[in-house]
């Protein structure tokens, strides 16, 4: 396994939601580079794959202002100060889907850009759910779309389903769910 490479110097400027970082790095063979890396403001976000029946994921289409569009995709939010992983799991399926879960698992995080992005969400998977909604952020309803494994095929070649981490993510959890049985 390599040795990381040491940090000889590092500054930070402010980009509103991030931090842009540059390091000064000497690699392990002596040779030096600067790095720039996105560095994420708040206290990390949850990704929640809620399964209502051993079969089917809860989906939502909600607006996407990076494409400026619908999109598909799993419930996904930020945490709040003194939040636990599980805690805000629960707390943005409340909010997006109108569950609740009364078993929570926190699977792996999945990071975004690792060469360049700090940011990592977590991957909470969400059972033995209940009906209950909180109050969110979101400026318009979101839609809720049961989807079912077997019908991911479909869902993969969708123009309005292309977030990565959830694409990654409900092949990560689909996997998951068959080592249980």
């Amino acid at each position: 396994m390599p040795t990381l490479p040491i940090i000889h110097h590092s500054e930070e400027q402010d980009l509103g939601p991030y931090r842009m970082e540059r390091l000064d790095l000497e690699f392990s063979n002596g040779e030096r580079r600067r790095y720039e890396r996105l560095k994420s403001r708040g206290h990390g976000a949850v990704m929640i794959a809620a399964i209502p029946q051993p079969d089917t994921i809860l989906l939502i289409r909600e607006y996407a202002a990076g494409k400026h569009g619908y999109e598909i995709g799993l419930p996904k939010g930020r945490m709040d100060a003194g939040e636990s992983i599980l805690d805000a799991a629960n707390r943005e399926l409340k909010e997006e889907v109108g569950f609740g879960a009364r078993k929570l698992t926190h699977l792996r995080s999945i990071s975004l850009a690792p060469t360049y992005m700090s940011h990592e969400i977590h991957l909470v998977v969400a059972e033995d759910l209940y009906e209950e909604r909180l109050p969110g952020d979101e400026p318009e309803p979101l839609e809720v779309l049961p989807w079912k494994f077997d019908n991911f095929n479909e869902l993969m070649l969708r123009e309005d389903c292309s977030e990565g981490r959830s694409l990654a993510a409900m092949y990560i959890v689909r996997d998951w769910l068959k080592t249980r049985k």
